[in-house]
């Protein structure tokens, strides 16, 4: 687990809220504070689409971040910056996949639960941190290392500044 400190708030934020750049995560949850606390659960609630919708639209347990992102930038946008703001996205299971099996992991696919990025921004400031859970105990920290140079890297692709805390 690493914390990254994003040094151009503004340019993440549009990315984050307006771009492309994170839309192949899913969403676990969000807290946005403005004038109101606005909480997301990004579990899909099962009965809501038909079996046809969840086919189609490619849809299992969570939302999309890209299917998401309007509602939270809705919450955001206007002349005052909110007061705080927490989202949670998670690596898709395909991608869980790919990722473990490129990097010739200890860990089998199906013994990883998720790969995160948990996004946070209070006081003024933004943080990326990132986050691994399994569901196996193991000592070895491969798989935490690839996912905090896999997460430095997809940033630094995207031309977003950080420095580690």
């Amino acid at each position: 687990m690493i914390a990254l400190k994003i040094e151009d708030m503004k340019q993440f934020t549009a990315r984050l809220f307006m771009g492309e750049t994170f839309d192949h995560f899913l969403i676990r949850e969000a807290e946005i504070i403005t004038f109101n606390v606005f909480t997301i659960d990004g579990h899909i609630r099962q009965g809501y689409y038909s079996e046809e919708e969840l086919e189609e639209n490619h849809l299992e347990e969570l939302s999309s971040w890209k299917m998401i992102r309007p509602y939270c930038f809705s919450l955001i946008k206007g002349k005052k910056l909110p007061g705080s703001f927490q989202i949670v996205l998670q690596m898709p299971p395909q991608a869980v996949d790919k990722f473990v099996t490129g990097h010739q992991m200890p860990l089998k696919a199906d013994q990883v639960n998720g790969l995160y990025l948990n996004i946070r921004y209070e006081e003024g400031k933004l943080f990326c941190v990132t986050g691994t859970s399994v569901s196996i105990f193991t000592l070895d920290k491969t798989l935490d290392m690839e996912w905090d140079q896999a997460v430095r890297s997809f940033l630094k692709k995207n031309e977003i500044i950080f420095q580690e805390e």
